[in-house]
């Protein structure tokens, strides 16, 4: 199969699955020899440009596991806005060390639902968004040249025509949402807790604003959440003044538990050709 261009999509408000979608981009390209891109799909206003891959070109797209699934307020973009005409494709999932669960089938039924051929698929840990002690520092180097060793050995096979398009991966892409819970064991409810803001901090630059992945943070007044907030942590990571925090005891117990349950503890990532 001859193929003419690698591009690497992602979604990754806090940065780490861009950090392994660049890698295995990048390598996927220099095996082929040829030229790669990468496109954000971090903010509404990049998520509005409708892709039409052509059969020539290897898409890998990556994501990060919310509640055991692709983010839900973010795969029907992806459903929407992601095409390919028997596109050879990568799927590339990350999770925060608690489980992956059913985001690599979730996003295999994307791509294929597409029209694109998903050909590999991998699943990386990264440092949890929310609870930081959870796999700190992951992507790390050895993750990363993982990530690169998995992206040259699908590229060699895509070109060879020695793929086994959709292989087998773990995962029920139609089963419900993981529900989280405090420390008490009993379900955490959260969904409508929203970053709050220090006024004494807060400078009013607008980044939370711009890193929104649902541009729900208003860039007058950082402190109005008008919208939907799915909890990612861009506004918070992203603040270089430490404005942006979390006050809400069921976010915070889920937050604790899971540093309880999973810190420490050392999980492989997971290759599928």
């Amino acid at each position: 199969m001859r193929i003419s261009s690698v591009i690497g999509l992602y979604f990754s408000p806090t940065g780490t699955t861009r950090t392994l979608v660049t890698a295995a981009a990048e390598q996927a390209a220099q095996t082929l020899g040829v030229p790669f891109r990468l496109i954000s799909l971090n903010t509404p206003a990049e998520r509005e440009t409708i892709f039409h891959f052509s059969a020539d070109t290897l898409v890998i797209v990556g994501a990060p596991t919310y509640a055991g699934r692709l983010p839900n307020k973010i795969s029907p973009d992806l459903r929407r806005i992601l095409h390919g005409s028997g596109s050879p494709a990568v799927a590339l999932v990350t999770y925060g060390n608690r489980a992956y669960e059913n985001a690599l089938a979730e996003l295999f039924r994307v791509l294929t639902d597409g029209g694109m051929k998903p050909a590999a698929g991998a699943v990386c840990v990264c440092q949890h968004s929310i609870a930081r002690a959870l796999a700190a520092g992951r992507p790390n180097a050895e993750d990363c040249a993982e990530v690169r060793r998995f992206a040259a050995k699908a590229a060699e096979r895509i070109q060879k025509d020695e793929i086994v398009l959709s292989p087998a991966v773990p995962g029920d892409a139609d089963s419900s949402y993981y529900i989280p819970t405090g420390t008490s064991g009993k379900p955490a409810k959260f969904l409508k807790s929203a970053p709050q803001t220090d006024s004494e901090k807060c400078d009013r630059c607008g980044r939370c604003a711009a890193l929104c992945p649902m541009g729900s943070i208003s860039s007058e007044d950082p402190s109005v959440v008008s919208g939907i907030c799915i909890k990612c942590q861009a506004c918070i990571l992203g603040c270089p003044r430490g404005a942006k925090f979390f006050d809400d005891e069921q976010f915070l117990s889920h937050a604790r538990m899971l540093e309880q349950k999973f810190a420490g503890i050392h999980k492989e990532n997971e290759f599928y050709l």
